[in-house]
């Protein structure tokens, strides 16, 4: 076995992976940028060099720098996690030639399944069933159209490189081809080097359900069953679950042999995933799944494998690595129970799941049963150069009930502060009903996006809860005199609020009935409220009668109040103003984050209309389209191609006039 290892990435994966190395007695080195100088994963290896800037091909993505920190090290090994340089077949070829074992396939396999096009020839001559579509090196764009005419809408268009949704667009109509086709292609450029796409039919009721796989250099191919990763958005995951809902024995034996000999025809070693896309359209049939992709990398989304099978795969590829054979035959790996795991990324699903950056001030997990996977702590800073994703929330129980009621009670706990986060979002899809019912499929956030991303509106109590917050006074504890004044003559002390939340004005009289005790006027009926105990910035609190722990956000002239798995945030506004909270005249087009400027589609005097494409923006790994936010004429254009932009920064002006 190694004794000391390198860990070639950062964040969630890095530190996973140190503390199973930890666990079992090998010594770790941490790689950082300097974006990353005080990251977790750094201070948890028992080393840590530094590789370079920020940027990721200064740093992560920087095969000579990577390999010449484990040659400084002595690291016999390098563990490349998933990202970065997982899959790329020649950094697994310089940590060889180094004289470092790669902790991953050989380069071979890395290459058999790097290029989906390949991939899916080899696929096919295994016997495994794959999806039809247009797979051939021409990227003429005509001859791509007209492939996708035969194919017959609506397609997918995929980057033959790569993974993680980057060059990836679905087109439901001829006349949408050729700008979906350019998009996929730059993002697939800007993400893996390579522009070239291929071409296949976007089937209408799909379920992505993949299989995990592990080999040995003796021979020895096993699957540890499936995982259903249907809850995508952008083609990116969002929630995964093992074992797969309505799965029958016959189609999981049919998927396993499938994936297996996908394994066994390019002679793979370590940890992989073969991806398959289901027809549901009339059921779970052996006979409709069809084979996508080839992970030759540990996926994010396996602690739900390891929770069903009690299987430590990062151990296994340890193991495996330095040359042992598999753990376990096919026979002796059974399935557990039921596990979920939740992606918690910095992102503003009310703006289109805008990816967000900031420093998190608090992180609230719940701390029994739950496992949490984070790269992140309170105090850190979500940089703009890398993934958002801050945690990964897994739950097991011994059945899909129980574990999906943990995961909704987990979700509905937990809260990160400092900036905006899904959380909200996932406990909404945690108790979406086809969900919840066992019937995902890939278009279900789609379908139900609406609902899912709707800003929460408080009850009554909640709203009256919010009036009485925010006159808390500078002492500890709800003291009457402190917060609504001190002397008054024959009358009771109170108070009138007006607060701004969900778009509307709310005015409420708050009295005070004794030391943390309250009745709220709402002009409708009297609620009333009692502060039960304090804990930090959480209260245990008594709202007319319900009993119920509220977590409290607050910032100048404003109040954020959490509770049920909700964030409900409240402006406090001057009952004076009639213009209080009076929203921007929306003349401004504005960087939502850092970036860089790709695309400008507009120029001065240019006559736009609401809604129309302006400017093309990326920012942490991702095409960001920004739109005309009204009808008007652009007065002025204030970023160029090839730019980089900070967060805030004005892009476009415009005036007002006809479209």
């Amino acid at each position: 076995m190694f004794e000391k290892i390198l860990i070639a990435n950062r964040g969630e994966i890095a530190c996973r992976i140190i503390r199973t190395a930890l666990r079992m007695g090998i010594r770790t080195v941490a790689v950082y940028s300097d974006a990353d100088s005080g990251a977790q994963h750094a201070g948890l290896a028992d080393e840590a060099i530094r590789i370079g800037g920020a940027a990721a091909h200064e740093s992560y993505l920087s095969i000579e720098r990577v390999v010449a920190a484990a040659k400084r090290a002595g690291a016999q090994a390098i563990h490349p996690g998933y990202g970065f340089l997982s899959e790329n077949a020649e950094f697994a070829e310089a940590v060889e030639a180094a004289g470092i074992v790669f902790i991953g396939p050989q380069p071979l396999a890395i290459r058999a399944m790097g290029r989906k096009d390949a991939a899916k020839a080899l696929m096919e001559s295994a016997g495994v069933p794959i999806v039809p579509g247009y797979h051939g090196d021409s990227q003429e764009p005509d001859l791509l159209a007209g492939e996708a005419a035969g194919i017959g809408f609506p397609v997918l268009i995929k980057a033959r490189a790569g993974g993680g949704g980057k060059g990836m667009r679905r087109v439901d109509r001829a006349e949408d081809f050729s700008a979906a086709l350019d998009a996929a292609k730059r993002e697939a450029k800007g993400a893996f080097g390579d522009d070239a796409v291929l071409i296949e039919k976007y089937l209408l009721q799909p379920r992505h359900i993949e299989v995990q796989v592990f080999g040995d250099r003796h021979g020895n191919v096993v699957h540890l069953f499936e995982r259903d990763c249907s809850l995508q958005r952008r083609h990116q995951k969002v929630i995964e679950e093992a074992p797969a809902p309505g799965m029958t024995a016959e189609m999981r034996r049919a998927m396993g042999e499938a994936a297996v000999r996908a394994a066994r025809a390019i002679d793979y070693r370590g940890a992989g995933t073969v991806e398959f896309i289901a027809d549901v359209s009339n059921g779970l049939w052996p006979d409709r799944f069809f084979f996508m992709e080839m992970n030759t990398r540990l996926q994010v989304e396996h602690p739900v494998t390891e929770a069903i099978t009690g299987v430590d795969l990062v151990e296994w590829q340890l193991r495996v690595a330095a040359g042992e054979p598999l753990p376990k035959k096919q026979s002796e790996l059974k399935i557990d129970g039921w596990a979920f795991e939740a992606r918690i990324y910095a992102e503003d699903a009310e703006r289109g799941f805008l990816p967000a950056t900031g420093v998190i001030d608090e992180m609230r997990f719940p701390e029994d049963g739950v496992r949490i996977d984070a790269g992140v702590r309170a105090g850190d800073r979500i940089s703009a150069h890398y993934d958002p994703l801050i945690a990964k929330m897994i739950v097991h129980g011994p059945n899909r009930r129980a574990a999906l009621a943990a995961l909704t009670r987990a979700l509905q706990a937990s809260h990160i502060g400092g900036t905006v986060s899904n959380i909200g979002f996932l406990a909404n899809l945690s108790r979406q009903e086809d969900f919840v019912s066992g019937h995902p499929d890939t278009d279900l956030i789609e379908r139900n996006l609406e609902t899912l991303t709707a800003i929460p509106t408080a009850e009554d109590t909640v709203i009256a809860l919010a009036a009485v917050l925010s006159l808390e006074g500078k002492r500890p504890g709800f003291d009457p005199w402190d917060t609504l004044g001190h002397w008054q003559l024959w009358s009771e002390m109170q108070r009138v609020v007006t607060l701004d939340h969900a778009g509307g004005l709310a005015n409420l009289r708050v009295v005070a009935r004794g030391f943390d005790m309250f009745a709220v006027h709402d002009g409708h009926r009297v609620i009333p409220i009692r502060i039960a105990s304090r804990h930090a910035d959480r209260l245990q609190v008594e709202a007319d009668g319900r009993q119920v722990s509220v977590g409290i956000e607050r910032g100048p002239h404003r109040l954020c109040l959490r509770l049920d798995g909700n964030s409900h945030l409240f402006a406090l506004a001057d009952p004076l103003d009639g213009t209080a909270l009076e929203a921007e005249a929306g003349d401004r087009l504005i960087a939502p984050m850092p970036g860089f400027i790709k695309i400008v589609r507009t120029s001065e005097g240019a006559v736009v209309s609401k809604g129309e494409p302006l400017i093309v923006m990326e920012a942490m790994k991702m095409e960001l389209t920004l739109t005309a936010v009204r009808d008007g004429i652009v007065e002025s254009v204030q970023a160029s191609e090839g730019q980089q932009v900070s967060e805030g920064a004005v892009l476009v002006t415009l005036k007002a006039g006809e479209a």
